[in-house]
């Protein structure tokens, strides 16, 4: 479930906007607030239900809600963003890039290893 978080998210055009506000996972487990942390930008874990808890717990023990999810995202001359992804249930960080499709539709992609063990997850905002 947490493993679901392990997905990033990218914006369109190197002109596009920065994926602010709060937006969820397609379990609607987890909830992630994102906002520009310096130069970057950042998502941060506001809300998870008891079993993405409890899966975060099972990857390395530290609570899920306060965790910085998504870490130090750039956005590239494309418009996608690269940055780092904490994967809760692996007690592991990834690379991982996000793009947003439209105001309520965030993409984002992450791999444990170059090209191998990947996912894709859409995240949708929360109104």
């Amino acid at each position: 479930m947490a493993a679901a978080a392990v997905a990033a998210l990218l914006p369109v055009a190197a002109t596009a906007a920065i994926p602010k506000g709060v937006w969820t996972n397609p379990r609607k487990s987890v909830r992630v607030v994102f906002q520009p942390c310096g130069d970057a930008i950042c998502g941060k874990v506001i809300a998870a239900t008891p079993q993405a808890e409890a899966d975060a717990q099972r990857g390395g023990g530290a609570p899920l809600v306060g965790a910085m999810l998504f870490q130090d995202f750039r956005q590239g001359e494309s418009g996608l963003w690269s940055g780092s992804v904490l994967v809760p249930d692996l007690g592991q960080t990834i690379s991982g890039t996000i793009r947003q499709v439209d105001a309520n539709t965030l993409v984002g992609e992450g791999c444990v290893f170059p090209n191998i063990g990947c996912r894709t997850q859409t995240w949708t905002r929360v109104k």
